[in-house]
């Protein structure tokens, strides 16, 4: 079967949208001359929008309601990396001729005519990995690509970030981005010890800037209402769109958060993208640690199952501010180091 025109559908957040960018990169390699459409939230858009290879955006939504036609998009092929139902079976009613996902969903069953059979909890592969099972039936063989490989190929193309000034932002020293939160999808480091990070980078050498929704701002100053109070710190929770908050990341030379969509990004743009996380399955890093070249990720090496039945995280709380403070100065001492060996 000759593959002409090829629909990705991932319809969840961010972070995973980030982490099925390569695959598309893999495809536009692997298949000469295809055009590659990526189905999306409204507000993923802004992700999907900054790779080069993506051909178009389709809103789920205008799908879902019919204002767009699967059957128009004259697709010869669906890769469903994230399951959806609705889009399922549009898909079939289009008479797409490949529609592929995984056999774990029992719609699958009535509505793709290759099903995938492999489990994402189970497996010891990262996120970014699994979804390449799905590329199978288009394929000659399974390819699995390497982590080193896949954080090289997010095809983020830095010309169409936008260009954001940020008055806060200094050329003098070096700007780091706080995200604290997760909207409740991960594990959360405490924010006392995002407070204590932030007295432990010198003002003279740092600029610190928390980011989050204009909801998360207002949790961050009833549970630790010093933290604004730092110099070197500045509260730009609730301003941002999406794509102005991938230019301002983009902007920063580094960011600090949990297993967030944001930490994602920060990895994908190249940035040092520092990821804290607890040492539980699936939640893990293994699955779920941050891609870049610049990625770093702390988890404490131990079986963890207590906090399975408990909303705090012992695990991810042991992780201390001196920890990842140590990080940051080492990423920045070994830059400037690298930067003299190359400027001699």
């Amino acid at each position: 079967m000759k593959f002409n025109r090829i629909i990705i559908s991932r319809t969840d957040n961010i972070g995973d949208v980030v982490l099925t960018l390569p695959i598309v990169y893999f495809l536009k390699q692997t298949i000469p001359g295809v055009e590659i459409l990526f189905i999306g939230k409204a507000y993923t858009k802004p992700v999907i929008a900054i790779s080069r290879y993506v051909d178009q955006f389709l809103d789920r939504e205008e799908i879902i309601n019919e204002k767009i036609s699967l059957k128009s998009l004259q697709a010869d092929t669906i890769v469903f990396v994230f399951p959806d139902r609705g889009l399922a079976k549009l898909a079939s009613k289009a008479r797409i001729k490949l529609r592929i996902g995984t056999s774990h969903r029992w719609f699958h069953w009535i509505y793709c005519n290759k099903r995938i059979n492999f489990s994402r909890k189970n497996s010891s592969l990262h996120e970014s990995q699994l979804n390449f099972k799905l590329l199978t039936p288009l394929l000659s063989k399974e390819k699995i690509p390497e982590i080193y490989d896949i954080k090289k190929n997010y095809g983020i193309d830095k010309v169409r970030i936008k260009s954001l000034d940020i008055p806060f932002f200094s050329k003098e020293k070096i700007n780091i981005v706080f995200h604290p939160k997760s909207k409740g999808s991960a594990r959360e480091w405490p924010l006392n010890h995002y407070y204590e990070l932030a007295k432990l980078l010198p003002e003279k050498k740092f600029s610190i800037c928390i980011t989050g929704t204009k909801e998360e701002g207002e949790k961050i100053k009833a549970e630790e209402k010093s933290f604004f109070d730092l110099p070197h710190l500045r509260d730009y929770t609730g301003k941002f769109s999406l794509d102005e908050l991938i230019s301002f990341i983009n902007k920063a030379d580094g960011l600090v958060a949990c297993s967030t969509g944001p930490l994602h990004i920060a990895a994908a743009l190249g940035k040092l993208a520092i990821g804290i996380f607890p040492p539980m399955k699936p939640i893990h890093p293994g699955r779920w640690k941050p891609l870049g070249e610049k990625a770093i990720c702390l988890v404490k090496n131990k079986e963890c199952s207590d906090c399975r039945k408990n909303i705090r995280c012992a695990c991810i709380e042991a992780i201390t501010p001196l920890n990842v403070y140590k990080k940051i100065q080492n990423h920045f001492q070994q830059s400037a180091s690298s930067e003299k060996k190359h400027l001699s």
